[in-house]
């Protein structure tokens, strides 16, 4: 394991196989890892969040740390968006409010940046044109180790870290996704699509409401 540094990152955490990888790289460079999970419940399959916090576990034990984990519901904001705004770009605008509530946690923790498991066009809705809409309305880094990574790359990697054989179980689809999602969102197009939500109350509601879990 490297060397600790002094830097601290924020994780967004699911039970799929990306965002685990994403993190023990984060943890091989010595990085301090606060874990955030977006509970979207009813919009992802039954065993997510238990998913999640299993990986969370053999991430903490096999780095020899322990771990905190922030649980945030996230249902209301996706039902908001889902009845306020053109459903071609519910991911892209999900994903800014992600962004926007885990910046509030990573104030909150002191921490210097957001990891995600993103990877360039290996979803529909991982593009350049979103990923940078995305990225602006925070004002921290957005890491994205896994960004030029292969499917089969990033399995090695789970493998190796011990988190594939969680990772694959069931419980690890989103509900919310729209069949045609937007794959190049335009900044002021999404910004107009965003005046119809209240994203201060939103973004505010949202880490009121995070819980804090122990992991063990």
């Amino acid at each position: 394991m490297a060397k600790k540094t002094e830097y601290k990152v924020v994780s967004l955490m699911s039970g799929g196989i990306d965002s685990p990888v994403a993190t023990a790289l984060m943890l091989e460079k010595g990085l301090e890892v606060v874990f955030v999970h977006f509970d979207s419940r009813p919009f992802t399959c039954t065993g997510v969040i238990e998913k999640t916090r299993e990986l969370v576990s053999i991430l903490a034990k096999r780095y020899k740390f322990k771990p905190k984990f922030y649980v945030i519901p996230h249902s209301k904001v996706q039902t908001e968006i889902l009845e306020k705004v053109n459903h071609k770009s519910l991911c892209v605008i999900c994903r800014r409010m992600m962004y926007r509530i885990a910046e509030k946690i990573a104030e909150k923790e002191k921490a210097h940046a957001l990891v995600t498991g993103e990877n360039l066009g290996q979803v529909a809705s991982q593009t350049l044109d979103n990923l940078a809409v995305e990225d602006d309305v925070v004002d921290i880094p957005v890491l994205r180790p896994l960004l030029s990574f292969d499917k089969n790359e990033a399995i090695d990697i789970a493998k190796k870290v011990n988190t594939y054989w969680v990772s694959i179980l069931p419980g690890s689809c989103c509900k919310f996704t729209p069949k045609f999602p937007e794959t190049h969102a335009e900044k002021k197009i999404i910004e107009n699509m965003e005046k119809s939500l209240d994203i201060e109350k939103l973004v505010a509601e949202a880490v009121k409401s995070a819980k804090v879990e122990a992991i063990v």
